[in-house]
């Protein structure tokens, strides 16, 4: 009896071990893969939107600040100037995007190792997560947010404010890059 409840005392701390290390890893991959969202955002921002390259990370912050920053991006993005650059509130809002990330990233990191994904189905996964969190966000998160922060409809509204179609393409990005980094590491893991 006693060999018994040892073999599941060790299972259980070997289960939780395994979980808290995907958690930690997904939660770093998730604020890396985010990087790469903010990316396309920010080149979509300053191509074909011409609303500033900075101004995503202005829109992310107005969570939490007046939104005034980001209004003044895309008034100077309208003038021609697209590079419109203003440290604080492009730090709050690159922080608040890579702490979301990760905490995406640490839940996917988990799912996927309760799973035992792995290789291209793990990066596969990686991209209808990304579908999955947009989902979540637009319909879900960013309401609550607007909400809880009265921050008002720029982040209420902010996948119609951006356009769906890029909206989605940026959040399948982040589940791609997120996949293959866990993809990756899992496979040189392994060697």
């Amino acid at each position: 009896m006693t060999s018994n409840t040892s073999s599941q005392t060790a299972q259980a701390t070997n289960t939780s071990g395994r979980l808290t290390h995907a958690a930690t890893l997904g939660a770093l991959l998730g604020a890396a893969a985010s990087l790469v969202m903010a990316a396309f955002a920010m080149m979509a921002a300053a191509t074909y939107q011409s609303s500033g390259f900075f101004t995503p990370l202005y829109h992310i912050a107005s969570t939490f600040i007046s939104p005034s920053t980001m209004m003044t991006s895309m008034q100077h993005a309208a003038d021609g100037s697209t590079f419109y650059f203003s440290f604080g509130p492009a730090v709050l809002g690159a922080m608040v995007h890579m702490m979301i990330g990760a905490m995406y990233g640490a839940i996917f990191a988990i799912a996927a190792a309760l799973l035992r994904l792995r290789g291209p189905v793990l990066i596969t996964a990686g991209a209808a997560w990304g579908a999955t969190v947009f989902v979540i966000s637009s319909f879900v998160a960013l309401p609550v947010a607007a909400a809880v922060f009265s921050s008002g409809d720029q982040i209420s509204q902010m996948a119609s404010k951006v356009g769906y179609g890029t909206f989605f393409t940026e959040h399948v990005m982040y589940g791609l890059a997120l996949g293959a980094l866990l993809a990756s590491r899992r496979a040189f893991a392994r060697r």
